[in-house]
């Protein structure tokens, strides 16, 4: 039994293991930056062992962390899109977690594709 409402999960257990991953947060591709695991999603049964089944990625993932009026404008700004990059993606962890991927096949920076033809024409690129 959990210590969780109910006897459910332990909301803790959840943070201090996500509380590891808050400087090696930084997802890169052959060098490049291709998004900031937001969360981590855990797979495993009561009494057994928690592993990492994904990281996710984007502002949908972080917003139940926010109080209710900032997740309101983070949403407004940023939407609440959420990607999941399964764990099997995952190539190495360090000071930065590499992907085994492209960030296309991770499904990782598509807005800042879409952008990037915009900023560089900006006068302040």
């Amino acid at each position: 039994m959990g210590c969780g409402p109910n006897g459910g999960a332990c909301p803790c257990v959840r943070r201090r293991e996500r509380a590891g991953f808050a400087e090696l947060g930084r997802i890169h591709r052959q060098g490049e930056l291709c998004g900031i695991a937001d969360d981590v999603e855990f797979k495993g049964a009561p009494g057994g062992p928690l592993r990492i089944s994904a990281l996710l990625v984007g502002p949908g993932a972080y917003r139940g962390r926010l109080p209710g009026w900032m997740a309101a404008i983070a949403r407004w700004i940023a939407g609440d899109a959420i990607v999941r990059v399964p764990w099997s993606a995952v190539d190495h962890v360090t000071s930065r977690i590499g992907l085994n991927c492209t960030a296309e096949a991770a499904g990782l920076g598509a807005v800042e594709r879409r952008l990037r033809p915009r900023i560089a024409k900006a006068p302040f690129a």
